[in-house]
């Protein structure tokens, strides 16, 4: 509804307007000092005709549920009492067919026809009302839309019967016929296709329904040395909150003390429980599987990271697809065009069509006007965006808007950063070589020894590989740094050093048989430091950032899909082209400064592009700003991820696969939605006007355009929920 978006915009304090036809919503960003909320209310309901009520402001699937299903049964009923007269109405209408009225002489059957009059004004008033407020608003704005099509098809039809049956004389002979039948039954099929898509529109947003259903609703919060069972939403920042096994996690928060595996399925979408330990962050609606614990919570209500995504999903799923502002705007000249048209199909019938003119003018010109209604135009977009967005959520991808979803269909050239994006972004040992008769466990038990006490990353992870092969680390004595070359200790009696090839060339040690081993993992982009024990070379350990276990796998789908991808980091060109050997990456960009990514992304667009963007450090929200799309994956910063347009919450690049690949099956969908919309109102207008008649004899009733029209409209949406069936594929 671009005119409703361009009204409320107009109005004082009002900075942004979006209409969501697909979730029955308008946002409106507004100054609190300047926007009169009575007035943007006001505003909405005399420009679409609907009645308003306030968004809630709390996550309440039940109260959202009833409020859907009450709008439903609104309209049931609506649609059930219309068709109930339209049965005793539609027999009336043609007495011909029916035994008992067609003997029945003609002053009867002009009483039976008033008694249709009466039972159809009701319709008019009760079902039809929508129509007649709609179209009364819209006329107020000088403005037409659907509900001006149904009102004045019907009510032409009903005005044109009771002065057919009132007054015939003044009618051509045999043009005196009433058509109470269209009146009913038009409102009764259109009333039944907007019940049918408002119970398919709400199956749209199951994933919302879904993720909101994951909170919990109370939790155990230990108060003044007391544990005691609250609702969620009285929690406060800092409560220390107890969670057994196979409890959900109230809200995020650290762990305090306890240890536990917990199941971040429903975040991550990886089935392998994470172990939690002091220290460690766990995730509100998370599920503890083991053992129990204590954490402190730091995020509550709207700020947890469930409510965060909810947030982000409905905010998508209401914005705007590029591509359906072609609709909006289509749509803003089709119903008055449809007026027209509808006009000049009465002159040509009445001037030039066969007797009875007058009734094959009325039919053809209320036939335009209920054929017409672009019902299914306006919903061919929103529809399929709402179950796409939805969709990718489940699958671990939050898509910040519409705009977003339409560029990663274009997407020919995926920029990697390196570090933390393909690879984990911290350093793990990998290698251990020994020689002579020392064995591997030793080395690295020594090497882990020298680094017990020192804080460097490269000493982090020779430490922790010694410990996840559960291996005794001994205590070091005088531990003494060697600045651009080691370390050095002494352990278990022994002189112990740990360092690069400078620092044996300083002590004039031969490397052995372990150059061409360092030489090897070098060129694989991995750090080797040799290890020498009393002044003799004992082995060597290799360490690096390490490729995350899915990259290559994530890398391949990109290519199976035709995107070319390419590798952008800060090291230096050795270890770069290393690194992209290894995961299958031909194009590397190697050396480039943090303030560099973002013209590297230029250059690439300079060549034509459409680059997609993917990082995780502040250094790379300007690169994803830059590009057409930005991805950042949520494990990273809220810098990078502010400055995304799409979240990949997993961290793992097979989100990348899955946006594109959600992106263009749901733009698929909504092209077959607008493509069917186009057709059916292209090819149903010039029948409903008569066009074949000359030719084969073919007239379309009212009652027959009502039912196609309902038809259209529950076509797109079903088939837009057809989206709800898609998996990704699976890479390996």
């Amino acid at each position: 509804m671009p005119r409703l978006e361009d009204a409320l915009r107009r109005l004082p304090g009002i900075l942004s307007a979006e209409v969501s036809l697909g979730q029955g919503e308008v946002r409106v960003e507004y100054v609190p000092s300047l926007a009169d909320l009575a007035l943007v209310r006001r505003t909405i309901e005399a420009e679409s005709g609907y009645r308003t009520t306030s968004a809630p402001t709390e996550l309440s699937p039940d109260a959202e549920r009833e409020a859907h299903a009450h709008e439903y049964r609104t309209l049931f009923n609506r649609f059930l009492f219309a068709a109930i007269i339209a049965i005793p109405v539609l027999l009336s209408s043609y007495p011909q067919f029916v035994p008992v009225l067609r003997d029945l002489p003609r002053g009867t059957l002009r009483l039976i026809w008033f008694v249709d009059a009466l039972l159809t004004l009701p319709v008019l008033l009760y079902s039809g009302q929508r129509f007649f407020v709609g179209a009364w608003r819209a006329l107020e704005h000088r403005a037409a839309d659907m509900n001006t099509l149904i009102a004045v098809g019907t009510g032409a039809a009903w005005i044109y019967s009771v002065a057919a049956i009132s007054v015939p004389r003044i009618f051509p002979p045999g043009t005196e016929e009433p058509f109470f039948d269209v009146v009913a039954v038009v409102i009764a099929l259109v009333l039944l296709g907007q019940a049918l898509e408002l119970r398919a529109r709400g199956r749209t947003s199951e994933a919302i329904k879904k993720l909101i259903g994951l909170q919990p609703r109370t939790a155990r919060v230990i108060r003044e040395g007391r544990e005691q069972d609250i609702p969620v939403e009285e929690m406060l920042v800092g409560d220390l909150v107890l969670v057994r096994p196979g409890e959900k996690v109230p809200v995020d928060g650290i762990v305090a003390d306890g240890a536990s595996a917990v199941d971040q399925s429903m975040l991550t979408g990886e089935p392998i429980p994470v172990e939690k330990h002091p220290g460690d962050e766990v995730i509100g609606a998370t599920i503890n599987t083991t053992g129990a614990f204590r954490f402190r919570a730091t995020k509550v209500g709207k700020d947890t990271a469930l409510a965060q995504i909810v947030r982000m999903v409905q905010q998508a799923q209401a914005s705007k697809a590029p591509i359906q502002r072609i609709a909006d705007v289509v749509s803003g000249y089709f119903v008055p065009a449809m007026l027209i048209v509808a006009v000049l199909t009465f002159v040509a019938w009445f001037d030039f069509g066969p007797q009875p003119r007058l009734v094959y003018a009325l039919v053809t010109a209320v036939s335009v006007l209920v054929i017409a209604c672009p019902c299914a135009l306006g919903l061919a977009t929103p529809i399929s965006l709402m179950v796409g967005v939805g969709k990718a959520a489940e699958f671990g991808v939050l898509i910040r808007n519409g705009a977003a979803l339409q560029a990663a269909r274009d997407v020919d050239t995926v920029v990697l950063d390196k570090t933390g994006t393909i690879t984990i972004g911290k350093p793990v040992l990998t290698n251990v070589v020994a020689t002579g008769a020392h064995d591997e466990n030793g080395v690295l038990r020594l090497a882990a020894a020298v680094e017990k006490g020192s804080e460097h990353p490269l000493g982090a992870a020779i430490v922790q590989g010694a410990r996840e092969r559960e291996l005794s680390i001994p205590s070091a004595e005088n531990f003494v740094a060697l600045p651009g070359r080691g370390v050095e200790a002494r352990v278990e009696g022994r002189r112990v050093a740990l360092g690069n090839r400078a620092m044996l060339d300083e002590r004039q040690l031969a490397p052995g048989e372990l150059e061409a081993v360092a030489t090897r993992l070098a060129d694989e982009g991995k750090t080797p430091m040799y290890v020498v024990v009393d002044e003799r070379v004992t082995g060597l350990v290799a360490v690096a950032d390490a490729v995350k276990p899915d990259s290559v796998a994530a890398i391949r789908g990109l290519k199976t899909l035709g995107v070319q991808v390419v590798m952008i980091t800060g090291d230096n060109r050795r270890t770069a082209d290393a690194i992209g050997h290894a995961v299958g990456i031909d194009r590397v960009l190697a050396e480039v400064l943090p303030a560099e990514k973002a013209l590297q992304v230029r250059r690439l667009q300079a060549e034509g592009r459409k680059v997609a963007m993917v990082g995780d450090g502040i250094n790379d929200a300007p690169a994803l700003a830059q590009a057409d799309v930005g991805m950042a994956i949520g494990t990273g910063t809220d810098v990078a991820i502010e400055a995304s347009d799409i979240t990949l919450i997993t961290g793992s690049l097979r989100g990348v696969v899955t946006a594109i690949e959600i992106s263009r099956a749901t733009m698929h969908n909504i092209t077959q939605n607008l493509f069917g919309s186009f057709i059916y109102n292209t090819l149903g207008v010039p029948i409903a006007a008569g066009m074949l008649y000359p030719f084969v004899g073919l007239l379309l009733s009212p009652m027959i355009a009502g039912a196609a029209m309902a038809a259209s409209s529950v076509t797109v949406v079903t088939n837009a929920n057809r989206l709800r069936g898609w998996k990704p594929r699976d890479v390996r």
